[in-house]
């Protein structure tokens, strides 16, 4: 038995099932250095970016410690987005199915408040949601923090920046003293540490920095005029050819501007920033998550909290200003023994943003030359999956399962041919291989799922 494995740590038989039966074979660097103090009781803050496993680590905590015969707010998990929190609440229902009696509930805003309260009048024991909305039940008593035991702050750092500080502390202040208090921040700035000091007891400081495969992420620089920027990000697509790419720019303009241009150019793309309503924001995640769509252009807060585990390329449209930004922003592709390219663009005029990422780096970046990359004989592909919209959701007690079931029974695709579902308050997204679209409607449209028939639309993209 090695430390990385789960059955180290003094965990429920029937949790160490679910975990195997989840995939889950061994711990995270971040897992294995923060759940044992955790599961000790102590207060935690560690340095962890996306992707690196931090959800499971406080969720198996929390749901360890979780006293099942109390209906009430054991735990509390604060996320800057409602996409993290719906990631965050995604995953802990996973963790959590051990047990059919953990109530977990979802606090965000852009939905409206009164089924939140309503949901709330019934009990949870684990909360997450967005500071605002959270603060907004604790205002009109619909959210009842008095029983807490658990704390998590996650992305603490995007949550300062996003201007969350006195919510936090209102929160806070609702909370009973004797708590666990963890907390998760991607990077360590000065208001993290002051932070940290406001709310915890002697915490345990944990850095696990996300490691590659040497070799793992291919970087190149490329110099190119302001005006050439999109006609640059084009002609890379067109010569690499990645089957997910994530195209960051410092603007939500230049998003929505750059997202058109590569429809145009007969990508398929979309953009994702801060303009966005609620749904469209979903739609888009849960299009590109799914690889239904090839390409997302987006802004650094947009895309924070983004659960893509292969993503094949990260393209800078424009160099962050902040060089510890630019190591996240490439740390998303390369990752789980793939390999990825990030490819960024540069003018003459930014050698000193180029210096200060060099210097992070350790290394300096390679360049390359636009004018030797090629357009690959068979132009833009199609992304593998195509989406389909149910007209049905969470209220109407649709599980994934019920989903799947109607879109493989009798005559109807294999179970392979489908790919992830995502299932929000009234209305589901699963994604079907390009080829069996057709067949999936015929299917919807022909079998009733939990007893009726639903709408069902395919969801355009461009």
């Amino acid at each position: 038995m090695t430390q990385s494995a789960f059955s180290s740590l003094h965990l429920k038989s029937s949790m160490l099932k679910n975990l195997a039966s989840l995939g889950y074979a061994g711990m995270t660097p971040i897992q294995s250095h923060t759940l044992p103090l955790i599961l000790a009781g102590k207060d935690v803050i560690a340095k962890a970016k996306t992707g690196s496993g931090k959800t499971a680590a406080f969720g198996i905590g929390l749901l360890t410690h979780m006293e099942v015969s109390s209906l009430r707010v054991q735990a509390l998990i604060l996320c800057p987005t409602r996409e993290l929190a719906d990631q965050v609440s995604k995953e802990l229902r996973r963790l959590a199915r051990f047990t059919d009696n953990i109530r977990i509930l979802t606090l965000c805003g852009g939905v409206p408040f009164g089924p939140q309260r309503g949901s709330l009048e019934h009990g949870a024991h684990v909360v997450v949601g967005t500071p605002g909305r959270l603060l907004d039940h604790l205002r009109r008593g619909s959210l009842d923090l008095s029983s807490l035991q658990t704390l998590v702050l996650d992305e603490a750092d995007r949550m300062l920046d996003m201007g969350f500080q006195d919510d936090i502390t209102t929160l806070i202040a609702a909370t009973p003293v004797k708590k666990q208090t963890l907390l998760f921040s991607a990077t360590y700035p000065a208001e993290i540490a002051t932070l940290s000091a406001a709310l915890q007891h002697d915490p345990m400081e944990v850095s696990v920095d996300e490691t590659h495969d040497e070799g793992a992420i291919e970087q190149i620089l490329f110099e190119v005029e302001r005006d050439e920027r999109t006609p640059a990000v084009v002609k890379i697509l067109r010569h690499y050819l990645p089957e997910s790419a994530l195209v960051f720019c410092n603007t939500k303009a230049e998003c929505q501007e750059v997202a058109a241009s590569l429809v145009r150019s007969g990508f398929s793309a979309l953009a994702i920033h801060g303009d966005l309503e609620q749904r469209e924001r979903d739609q888009v995640l849960v299009l590109f998550a799914n690889r239904s769509v090839s390409v997302l252009v987006a802004t650094d807060v947009a895309a924070r909290g983004l659960d893509i585990k292969e993503l094949a390329a990260v393209i800078n449209y424009e160099l962050s200003r902040d060089p510890e930004i630019h190591t996240h922003r490439i740390g998303r592709t390369g990752r789980a023994g793939g390999q990825g390219a990030a490819l960024s663009l540069m003018t003459a005029h930014e050698t000193r943003r180029v210096q200060a990422i060099e210097n992070i780096l350790g290394s300096s970046i390679p360049r390359g030359d636009l004018s030797s990359l090629t357009a690959a004989a068979h132009g833009s592909p199609l992304p593998p999956m195509v989406t389909l919209c149910i007209d049905g959701g969470r209220k109407n007690k649709l599980r994934p399962g019920d989903i799947l079931g109607g879109l493989t029974g009798e005559g109807g695709i294999t179970g392979s041919e489908v790919g992830k579902i995502d299932v929000f308050d009234t209305h589901a997204y699963v994604a079907i291989v390009r080829a069996q679209v057709d067949q999936a409607l015929r299917c919807l449209g022909s079998n009733k799922i939990k007893g009726r028939f639903y709408k069902v639309r395919k969801v355009a993209v461009g």
